[in-house]
């Protein structure tokens, strides 16, 4: 029988991740919950939310991002579904529950990755059950749902979970089977939709207007080099924004969605 199993990764989130996590719960048959070393609480929420469900969610602690592939390797080439998240990844829990039994069905069968609708987020205002933000598309969407009985393996070199590494194929697959719903329905009419918080105050820790973060691809790259840059930026208190998210995520014009839905719960 097919599965969901879902991975929240994160590190200081602690202003969404509960949020993130129970939109999710009724979706996913199994969430492995990784925190990398967050210094804000985020950990203690996560610890919480396992405790009260042991049956459905694990709890981890990573000191590298890569660490969290090895959780979801063991089930490549098996009927599953790999279903990324984010701290700052707020799914619409009525779609998913429609969304799933389609899923489970097969109708995505002979994809191995399904792209869904995207808002990311520049403002949101709560009382008003209100979010602004640039929508996929044209923006970039971000949703990481992978069919696993597409493949046979996914080693090497991984930055993260779903990120880098050398995947092997089963036959009749390739890395261009790919559904995109994006493309396909408009926000109102999405099944598979997320509110993404990137450009917000994600964190206690943060700023009250933080730059948006550099992306776990972005804080690795450039080798020790790199890593000099940041740590002098940090000990200068010079913000990283993040280059990836501003040339991806704001395409076409400013929208105003209705986002209660997305917090219903």
């Amino acid at each position: 029988m097919t599965r969901i199993i879902g991975i929240v990764l994160v590190r200081n989130e602690n202003l969404f991740v509960s949020q993130a996590v129970t939109n999710v719960l009724d979706f996913c048959d199994q969430i492995f919950l990784v925190d990398n070393g967050s210094t804000d609480g985020t950990a203690e929420l996560l610890m919480e939310l396992a405790g009260r469900l042991p049956e459905k969610l694990s709890y981890h602690r990573i000191t590298h991002p890569s660490a969290s592939h090895e959780l979801i390797k063991p089930f490549a080439g098996g009927d599953y579904w790999i279903f990324g998240v984010d701290g700052d990844e707020i799914y619409d829990p009525a779609r998913l529950a429609v969304f799933r039994p389609r899923l489970l069905a097969g109708e995505f069968s002979s994809h191995w990755m399904v792209r869904g609708n995207v808002l990311h987020c520049s403002r949101l205002d709560l009382a008003a059950g209100q979010a602004t933000g640039f929508l996929s598309p044209p923006s970039r969407s971000i949703t990481k749902l992978h069919n696993f009985a597409a493949i046979d393996s996914w080693d090497g070199d991984t930055v993260e979970r779903l990120h880098g590494g050398a995947i092997r194929f089963r036959d009749g697959f390739g890395p261009h089977d790919k559904r995109s719903l994006e493309q396909e329905a408009s926000w109102d009419d999405a099944s598979l939709r997320c509110l993404h918080l990137c450009f917000l105050r994600r964190s206690s820790a943060d700023e009250i207007n933080p730059a948006a973060r550099e992306n776990i691809m972005e804080l690795h790259r450039g080798g020790l080099v790199g890593s000099l840059r940041r740590l002098a930026n940090r000990f200068l208190r010079r913000k990283n924004p993040s280059r990836w998210k501003q040339e991806r995520y704001c395409r076409g014009p400013l929208v105003t969605v209705e986002a209660r839905s997305f917090f219903s719960r």
